[in-house]
């Protein structure tokens, strides 16, 4: 049997990197992407330049893997970036369009992209790495968790779309994860005094969160998973943390969770949080 082709778009560093190795460890040609591209010295992959908010780069790179492989069996749908914690107002609406041009019309230009020639080889498999928080709210990350949301939202709507075509579309959800999201996000760009504390304390529970969270190779681990099971599930919770909350959100009371999330993030001891030394 011939190898499967696999895309993962964002696969430079943290989750990508790691599943894009699985990947190919595990009998994949993978292909990943960047924005800039990176150099194939000790990748067991091959990368290529792909800005996803580019019509024009994502058509060039998915005709060129054609090109070079005939088809397209996988899709991972990775690359996504996040903003420091703030107030939801303090995300200007142009700031807002570039995080949901990437973390969600990125991934339906690469969707669209790959649908033509999964559905013309009689099905392909696309994965898109969603988080928890597309199931719970996140104060003080509403922009970044209304990008995932909407593709949960994206994802449940395809699949029932794509299933008699031979393609199933797949939802992995992270929690907190030890990559470089933090250093990778962008500051508010409409900061304001009323945030001023909440904005500091919540970068210290941000950093101390993805410190003690799951290896991204976890998260691959799910990944690889759902790309080869027989029969897919529409959402793979990825670590013990989501799995829990995935739990909790399913089944917990609404009161009892409104009460869980504002006691784990601690949002009514913010100021206090904030002052500490």
């Amino acid at each position: 049997m011939e190898k499967k082709i696999a895309i993962v778009t964002g696969a430079s560093s943290g989750i990508g990197e790691a599943t894009a190795e699985l990947l190919a460890r595990s009998g994949y040609t993978v292909y990943g992407t960047s924005r800039k591209g990176a150099p194939v010295a000790q990748r067991s992959y091959k990368m290529l330049a792909l800005d996803v908010t580019s019509d024009a780069s994502v058509e060039s790179a998915v005709s060129a893997v054609i090109k070079l492989e005939g088809r397209i069996d996988l899709l991972v749908n990775n690359a996504g970036f996040g903003v420091a914690p703030g107030g939801a107002e303090e995300s200007s609406i142009e700031q807002t369009r570039q995080i949901f041009d990437t973390n969600f019309f990125g991934l339906i230009r690469m969707t669209r992209a790959v649908m033509p020639h999964m559905r013309k080889q009689g099905g392909g498999r696309i994965l898109n790495i969603g988080s928890i928080l597309g199931l719970i709210p996140a104060p003080y990350m509403a922009t970044y968790a209304a990008t995932k949301h909407a593709v949960e939202g994206f994802s449940e709507s395809l699949d029932h779309e794509v299933r008699t075509q031979g393609i199933r579309v797949s939802v992995i959800e992270p929690a907190y994860t030890k990559t470089a999201f933090d250093a990778n996000t962008k500051e508010l760009d409409a900061q304001l005094p009323e945030y001023a504390q909440a904005r500091k304390a919540l970068n210290k529970l941000l950093k101390i969160g993805l410190a003690a969270g799951d290896d991204p190779k976890v998260v691959a681990e799910v990944v690889l998973k759902a790309a080869n099971a027989r029969q897919p599930k529409l959402r793979y919770p990825a670590g013990k943390m989501a799995g829990r909350l995935s739990v909790l959100r399913r089944f917990a009371p609404a009161a009892l969770f409104d009460m869980a999330i504002r006691k784990d993030m601690k949002l009514d001891e913010l100021d206090k949080i904030a002052n500490q030394a």
